[in-house]
């Protein structure tokens, strides 16, 4: 069985490796994917331009524009003259936001009376439009704490925020260790869909039947070199993020790569039962992209889990990459402990244990 077993593996390898095509698609897409991304990917507010509006001509008003014109966040103050050009501007899109100074700014400030700035923003880009507010509103809160230093201290307590397991924010730290388990999903995905509707489409599957091969024996060699071309490409990219990103890594590499074998697995498994169902490689492709979507707005990468739905949150509990996800954050950020990793494989283990089954009852049933 095993030399049967060595055979087929090689063979596939073979066909993958030898082919220009499967060779591209398995190296530069990833590579070029993972840069891509890691700058496009970002749900931080840059670049925006800001309308301002400034009726006070006091000190005070005129410090507070400077403050957001040294922002970095905002890279471009449109002054505005009147109230009537405030629609026009965001209706248009010419700025995210408006910062409207009042009249009397400068004397309520000095006067120390309550005062009020308003900031207006454009609604249609919801996420985008809540992170700018909250810019605008610690400059502000720094902005008057300067002015009013004595304020501080008749507040009856002070908010000290301490950000932990990625202290400056930095969205690339979120970003390219999701990117990870995202690509390699892809990688193997499309590997193992294509493997047995190949197989079909060129006509060598009934070779594959007259030969001595057992079914089960068939779809080990069609899952083993995919796995193993899965693990190198998720190496490179592994590589890719420590060395070239710079992406601190905190954890344990046999922990995050057993996470990662079990994890494989589990899409191997999705990826032949899809193979089974097909006859094509176009409808392969297809069928794993008819996957692909759910799975990644359904992992928990782009949205909480927990904002979703309680009975959507149960159907993420069979989604592997919602678990993998959760042990690429936490070996790399915070050295996720064992307990805790294991925590998380365990699902993956049944999830892979039912795929595989089910590819394999399916294999089976095609095959008759």
């Amino acid at each position: 069985m095993l030399t049967r077993l060595r055979a087929l593996m090689t063979k596939e390898l073979l066909n993958i490796l030898r082919d220009p095509k499967s060779r591209t698609v398995l190296i530069v897409p990833p590579i070029i994917q993972i840069f891509i991304f890691s700058f496009a990917m970002t749900m931080e507010a840059k670049n925006i331009h800001l309308g301002v509006l400034n009726l006070d001509a006091g000190r005070a008003g005129f410090e507070l524009v400077q403050r957001f014109r040294e922002a970095k966040t905002f890279t471009r103050i449109l002054p505005l003259q009147g109230q009537a050009e405030i629609a026009p501007v965001l209706d248009e899109q010419q700025a995210l936001a408006v910062l409207v100074v009042p009249v009397d700014f400068s004397r309520r400030l000095a006067a120390g009376s309550p005062t009020q700035v308003q900031l207006l923003l454009d609604g249609r880009k919801t996420n985008t439009a809540q992170i700018v507010g909250g810019y605008a509103q610690r400059i502000l809160e720094g902005f008057l704490a300067e002015q009013a230093p004595g304020a501080a201290s008749r507040m009856p307590a002070v908010l000290e925020t301490r950000h932990w397991f990625n202290p400056n924010l930095e969205f690339m730290w979120y970003t390219v260790p999701s990117l990870i388990c995202i690509l390699s999903t892809v990688i193997s995905l499309i590997l193992t869909a294509l493997s047995v509707a190949r197989e079909r489409e060129m006509g060598t599957f009934e070779q594959l039947l007259v030969s001595p091969l057992q079914p089960f024996e068939i779809l080990l060699g069609k899952a083993l070199p995919a796995l193993f071309l899965a693990l190198c490409s998720a190496s490179l990219l592994l590589a890719i993020a420590i060395f070239v990103f710079r992406i601190p890594f905190q954890g344990s590499l046999t922990l995050l790569y057993g996470a990662m074998v079990v994890f494989l697995l589990a899409i191997v498994g999705i990826g032949l039962f899809i193979s089974s169902l097909c006859m094509t490689q176009q409808q392969a492709i297809l069928g794993a992209f008819v996957f692909m979507p759910p799975a990644v707005i359904l992992s928990g990468f782009a949205t909480p889990i927990e904002n979703m739905p309680a009975w959507l949150q149960t159907v993420t509990g069979v989604n592997p990459l919602r678990w993998f996800l959760i042990i690429v954050r936490g070996v790399f950020l915070k050295d996720m402990p064992p307990g805790d990793v294991m925590t998380n494989i365990l699902p993956m283990v049944v999830i892979a244990l039912v795929t595989l089954t089910a590819a394999g009852w399916l294999f089976k049933r095609r095959m008759g």
